[in-house]
């Protein structure tokens, strides 16, 4: 399963999972967040899982749009 993760710059990096209330992580380098972020989605997912439910769907898609400034 695929998921949608926003990758905020802030003295490092953290990213946040949009269909996944409360899934986040963060690392010191883009790619340290997204590995720790996978582990944060998987461990989100245990629970549905454990419970013989599927997990939330992702019906996010994410864009940068440029307005003039």
């Amino acid at each position: 399963m695929e998921y949608s993760v926003v990758v905020n710059a802030d003295g490092g990096f953290w990213v946040h999972v949009p269909a996944l209330p409360g899934c986040y992580s963060q690392g010191k380098t883009v790619a340290e967040a997204i590995d720790h972020v996978r582990e944060a989605i998987e461990l989100y997912l245990d629970v549905p899982t454990e419970r013989g439910e599927a997990g939330p769907r992702d019906a996010d898609v994410v864009f940068r749009v440029s307005v003039p400034a």
